[in-house]
């Protein structure tokens, strides 16, 4: 499959998956194929509608991930089964 493919599969995984928690600003982050394990390791970031609202004080203080969330989403090539959702935690800022 092609990596479009893979990425509208993850996408469309987690528009279901979330459906009724209000994710909003869904974006691409990483996308990598593992060759050992035929799958594609695709990284969406989200924020929060709930969270978004309530608060400034990131976009104010210059950082933003405190809004979002990150989930990597595992999908075999061969068959487009989704295979894993796992949390992508961010290390601190390295500037």
């Amino acid at each position: 499959m092609e990596v479009k493919e893979a990425v509208r599969i993850a996408k469309s995984y987690l528009g279901d998956l979330y459906d009724d928690e209000g994710i909003i600003n869904v974006g691409l982050e990483e996308v990598e194929f593992d060759e050992p394990s035929d799958t594609w390791r695709i990284t969406l970031g989200f924020s929060h509608e709930k969270f978004t609202k309530i608060s400034l004080v990131p976009t104010m203080i210059g950082d933003r991930r405190l809004n979002r969330s990150y989930k990597v989403i595992r999908v075999r090539d061969d068959n487009g089964k989704v295979m894993s959702l796992t949390d992508r935690l961010l290390g601190p800022s390295k500037q």
